[in-house]
């Protein structure tokens, strides 16, 4: 039955308005859930062949950046934001073409476990974790390594590769941690934010991730190939690169993405569903 503002306008009006409506917040939660059952479903090859070519393909984001700092004259007037730019290359690459990033899963396989928690669901969520988290850090490794020792781009460009990948050098292993959160809060919300958007994913996915290079804080799977880039090159040992850079990096996301992201995401609909 229409309320009382629809009764000046015709049925066609009417279904006009709820065409152009935004999404409750209920229904976004439901899309989201429904890609997360879909994702617990799939075989685990499917998951790790996707998340290794996702972890290969975010290598691009270093690639670009390194590329335009590489490009752009030194002391022009926002180098460093223009360059920033190149880093939401690889993020675009891997969402748009539906390759598994397991921050992306923070939230779309959390929230079929907040709707309906079951054992079986819960350990459907850790396979899927592990699995495509393993694939993304066995992708960038390759990445990395190919890229330093197959010399796959000229020594300038690599040189560049290894200045941008410097900054994660100077950053303490609390640092890496405290500033993942806040990168995977963003990467979360971009599951969410599509769910709601019938068109504009280009420009969601650009602006959340450009956000992540802009505050200069740390994406566990980017930060990855940086580090392997770092370990491969010699400035850096595994126990650093893993203890010190990823795995901070990771507890930070998770934190973000699981520990704050879903959790506000599903309870503001929960006494609706």
């Amino acid at each position: 039955m229409p309320d009382a503002h629809q009764e000046g306008l015709s049925r066609p009006e009417q279904q006009d308005a709820e065409d152009l409506a935004a999404p409750k917040a209920a229904v976004l939660h439901e899309v989201v859930r429904r890609q997360g059952e879909e994702e617990l479903s799939r075989p685990p090859a499917s998951l790790f062949w996707s998340g290794l070519a996702g972890g290969v393909t975010i290598m691009a984001s270093v690639i670009a950046e390194a590329a335009l700092q590489h490009k752009l004259p030194p002391g022009m007037p926002g180098r460093e934001m223009i360059a920033d730019l190149g880093y939401s290359l690889g993020f675009l690459m891997v969402i748009l073409g539906r390759m598994q990033l397991f921050t992306e899963q923070t939230i779309v396989t959390v929230l079929p476990n907040m709707a309906k928690p079951s054992w079986r669901k819960f350990g459907l969520t850790v396979r899927l974790w592990l699995i495509v988290f393993l694939a993304n850090m066995i992708g960038t490794c390759i990445a990395a390594g190919m890229n330093v020792h197959l010399h796959l781009v000229s020594e300038e460009l690599m040189a560049s590769m290894l200045e941008v990948s410097g900054s994660l050098l100077r950053k303490t292993p609390m640092e890496m941690l405290l500033q993942g959160i806040p990168a995977g809060f963003l990467i979360a919300s971009v599951a969410w934010i599509r769910a709601g958007a019938s068109n504009g994913e280009f420009w969601i996915v650009l602006s959340l991730t450009y956000a992540i290079a802009l505050g200069d804080f740390t994406h566990v799977i980017a930060g990855s190939a940086e580090a392997f880039l770092l370990l491969f090159s010699g400035q850096v040992g595994i126990g650093h690169a893993v203890g010190g850079m990823i795995l901070p990096s990771l507890a930070g996301n998770i934190i973000g993405g699981t520990g704050l992201f879903a959790l506000l995401a599903h309870a503001q609909v929960r006494q609706e569903i």
